[in-house]
């Protein structure tokens, strides 16, 4: 039997509801396959913050390190500043643990509805590669004179050529193992005058290394409409830190919901553990009533144990995702029905032990 270590960080708002059918999930598909989990339990929230002033403790980093992956629920609630929850516990996990990977898959699974008229599961089926360590969300910058007429803030983006050739380099090799062989970037290079026209340079270098895979390249503007206009023409997009970030919550709203999308945080050197966590936040709105799509949990849970060396597992819980989604009584009001958070995460974790 595989055993492994998994820091749990439930988090904020809906988090602490579907980090359990996650949690669920992955003990069915652990008996089938024979893989058992220690779940270290981490109380990190903005709850934390209001008790203690820290979105974590001074150690935290250290804590997390000793564990095999990280499974996040979502960070942030009222109360508590966006940018304090975040750079509180996201951000420094992600950059400190060099998860400079964020991968965002986006599918249209059976049984979803799409917003866009006459599209099908196999229109809507690509990855959205996102550098996630430095680019626009960088800590260089400052205000000045605050209050008065004169205020002045600054926010410098930072690109280096190792963080965006990694990146580019990484999406490449996806691509090199999918079926279209094709990846698209995103640029401004047109507005932005230094950066982008560095990442332009960087993506055409790149791209001479890998003459099999095809190549393409939008502004960020055009590139979002044509998410909904054509989004059977991506296979890998790949985008600086805030382009990746907007564009992989647009891709699965035209898939269906947010609350099906999952993303992983990767450190592709093993060096650190990397994290799992749904893209869709912590959602206050909706926290406390039960429902919440636990299916962006659950299928970060698959990504997890596909980095851990578990692909079989990992494919296994998507055709169980699908399987239950065929029935409209089990999907959660974001996707047209009425199910709650725990039936929805159940039947998934039953679909799994009837096909063992």
């Amino acid at each position: 039997m595989t055993k492994y270590s998994i820091a749990v960080i439930p988090g904020d708002g809906i988090g602490k509801e579907v980090v359990p059918e996650g949690l669920r999930v992955l003990e069915a598909i652990g008996r089938r396959f024979d893989i058992n989990y220690k779940w270290n339990m981490f109380s990190w929230s903005c709850e934390t913050y209001l008790r203690t002033g820290r979105m974590m403790p001074e150690d935290g980093i250290q804590q997390l390190r000793e564990h095999d992956a990280i499974f996040l629920g979502a960070v942030g609630f009222p109360g508590v500043p966006d940018h304090v929850s975040l750079w509180g516990l996201l951000i420094p996990i992600r950059r400190q643990m060099r998860q400079y990977i964020n991968l965002r898959p986006v599918r249209m699974l059976k049984g979803m509805a799409s917003p866009l008229r006459d599209r099908d599961p196999e229109d809507i089926n690509f990855i959205v590669v996102r550098e996630n360590n430095e680019g626009e969300y960088s800590e260089i910058g400052g205000r000045i004179y605050s209050g008065t007429e004169a205020e002045m803030v600054v926010q410098e983006t930072v690109f280096t050529r190792k963080g965006v050739d990694r990146v580019l380099r990484y999406a490449f090799e996806r691509a090199g193992e999918r079926v279209a062989k094709h990846v698209t970037s995103a640029t401004k290079s047109n507005g932005i005058i230094h950066t982008m026209p560095y990442w332009d340079e960087r993506f055409a270098a790149i791209s001479l290394e890998y003459p099999d895979i095809r190549t393409d390249q939008y502004h960020i503007d055009i590139l979002s409409a044509n998410f909904v206009l054509h989004p059977d023409w991506f296979d890998v997009v790949v985008g600086s830190n805030l382009f990746g970030d907007i564009l992989s919550d647009l891709g699965p709203a035209i898939a269906g919901t947010i609350g099906v999308a999952p993303s992983a945080n990767i450190n592709p050197m093993r060096e650190y553990p990397s994290m799992f966590e749904p893209v869709h936040g912590s959602a206050p709105d909706i926290a406390g009533r039960g429902i919440a799509n636990p299916i962006g949990q659950i299928w970060s849970g698959a990504m997890m144990l596909d980095h851990l060396g578990h692909p079989e597992a990992a494919s296994a819980i998507e055709e169980a995702i699908e399987v239950v989604l065929l029935d409209a009584a089990l999907r959660t009001p974001d996707m047209g029905g009425k199910a709650t958070t725990v039936e929805l995460g159940t039947a998934i974790a039953e679909a799994i032990k009837r096909d063992s």
